[in-house]
């Protein structure tokens, strides 16, 4: 089997970008990360790819009529390079069918939250502010909703007493950083499965 070509979308900082090129560098992730898409083109995640040696694709939503006008030039990046799974990684826009149909089963997000609780904008304020003792990490298909797709996997992250936004965003972070390698990597050796909403791993 070849090294899974990924694409990575990202609109922020880019921790979760630099997880994964990590686990490539290192060999613990067999893929290859062929495109960065960016939709903020002062976002620190470019630079980062571009440290990588990264392809990138950086644009301003504003330029195009609507969404479904920049995901078709998008979806000819990803076809062009033969791009296998597209990871969302802080990539702060809803996906449209333009991407979603021929990517299904393959569009994988992660959310600072266990789904289905707190979907949505500020997953772990949601968490902190209702007072639920635990809260997580999800990374679960794409299906065009709102963080609704099939789950792949969680992660638990207690709340402490005295925790603050900031606090838990760290620790919210560390766990994302640790899943989504992970998750990528279970897809890259074919042991993962989609069966209607029920993901299936592969020991």
């Amino acid at each position: 089997m070849g090294k899974l070509r990924m694409a990575v979308f990202a609109s922020g900082q880019g921790s979760n970008f630099q997880a994964l090129a990590d686990a490539v560098r290192q060999g613990k992730l067999d893929g290859t990360i062929e495109l960065l898409v960016c939709d903020k083109p002062a976002a620190p995640v470019v630079e980062r790819a571009r440290r990588e040696g990264v392809d990138t694709f950086v644009f301003s939503p504003k330029d195009y009529p609507s969404r479904e006008a920049y995901e078709t030039e998008i979806l000819a990046e990803l076809e062009r390079r033969g791009v296998e799974l597209v990871v969302l990684a802080g990539y702060m826009r809803i996906v449209t069918r333009v991407l979603v149909e021929p990517y299904y089963g393959r569009m994988i997000n992660i959310h600072p939250a266990l789904l289905p609780s707190f979907p949505g904008m500020n997953g772990i304020r949601q968490a902190l502010e209702y007072g639920v003792k635990v809260t997580g990490v999800t990374v679960h298909y794409v299906d065009g909703g709102m963080d609704s797709g099939p789950i792949i996997a969680q992660r638990a992250v207690e709340i402490e007493d005295g925790d603050t936004e900031t606090s838990l965003t760290d620790r919210i972070h560390a766990a994302e950083q640790a899943l989504l390698p992970h998750v990528a990597q279970l897809i890259a050796q074919g042991r993962v499965s989609l069966e209607g909403r029920r993901v299936r791993i592969r020991a």
